[in-house]
């Protein structure tokens, strides 16, 4: 079993930036996909990053890509997310979530095994 914290959530305006970790316990992380996903009030659960065990490939999506970045620390058992140049629409709940199915890097919300109990990141326009 793996159980996992996110923390670094909160408030802030808009171009600001966030970092959020995502803390893991009950087995090492580096044979996982590590991904973050969000949710918004009233919308579905969608996919905003992810990271191969090895930290040498990562996917965004697009409404991300050049503004966030994710990394890991293996040895701290640690994943993070950076988030620049916030806006409004990134509002959600966010959420790290494992992968143990060793098929690369996935999106879907059903690939992933384990999930944390999710952060409040909110932009205030």
């Amino acid at each position: 079993q793996v159980q996992l914290v996110e923390s670094g959530g909160g408030l802030v305006q808009a171009g600001g930036s966030l970092r959020l970790s995502c803390a893991a316990s009950g087995r090492t992380l580096s044979r996982y996909v590590m991904g973050w996903f969000r949710q918004a009030p009233g919308k579905e659960r969608e996919f905003v990053t992810a990271i191969y065990w090895s930290g040498g490939s990562t996917y965004y999506a697009d409404s991300v890509k050049g503004r966030f970045t994710i990394s890991r620390d293996n040895a701290k058992n640690t994943v993070y997310l950076q988030m620049n140049s916030l806006k409004p629409e990134d509002t959600a709940v966010y959420y790290c979530a494992a992968d143990g199915g060793r098929s690369g890097l996935r999106i879907g919300v059903y690939d992933y095994d384990y999930w944390g109990q999710g952060t409040q990141v909110t932009v205030s326009s």
